[in-house]
């Protein structure tokens, strides 16, 4: 089945590609949502934060298609490659996807238009925007679980 996406805008920030490789806190912008979609944001303000699905346009070819992976950014925390876990990428948040679409949540700032200020972001500039969707309440579980491996690999604050 083949399956097709307009894109409705882009990502606009002044943070370079290593800055948002680096997972630097707090990176502020805009999305920009091109004109034709304008009308699709009447009643986005008031909304605290909003997921934005992209389209992953610089992967490298090697990292479209692949099923399982290490989670390399730990490298960073100081895991060694050899000693993490092999995993499905469904159970990540690689960019590494069968499809190369992204998912993030960002604090909204406020609306000028048809631009959207923002902080949190984790896209480059120039990202394809793909959906815009305001987070509400029920969209959190009273209660959740992560798996074992996560566990172990998280960090004090419980992210990894």
């Amino acid at each position: 089945m083949h399956v097709e996406f307009t894109a409705i805008g882009v990502v606009r920030t002044g943070a370079s590609e290593e800055e948002i490789r680096a997972e630097k806190a707090g990176i502020e912008g805009e999305l920009e949502i091109f004109p034709e979609y304008a009308a699709a944001l009447e009643g986005i303000d008031g909304y605290s934060h909003l997921f934005v699905l992209c389209s992953f346009d610089r992967l490298r070819p090697d990292q479209i298609g692949p099923l399982r992976v290490r989670p390399r950014r730990l490298i960073r925390r100081g895991f060694r490659e050899e000693d993490l876990p092999v995993l499905g990428v469904l159970a990540l948040d690689s960019p590494t996807r069968p499809n190369p679409i992204g998912l993030t949540l960002v604090r909204f700032l406020g609306r000028s238009g048809n631009r959207l200020s923002v902080r949190g972001l984790d896209c480059f500039d120039g990202t394809p925007i793909l959906d815009i969707k305001g987070y509400q309440p029920d969209y959190r579980p009273a209660r959740f679980s992560v798996p074992e491996w996560y566990r172990r690999l998280a960090d004090e604050s419980g992210h990894i």
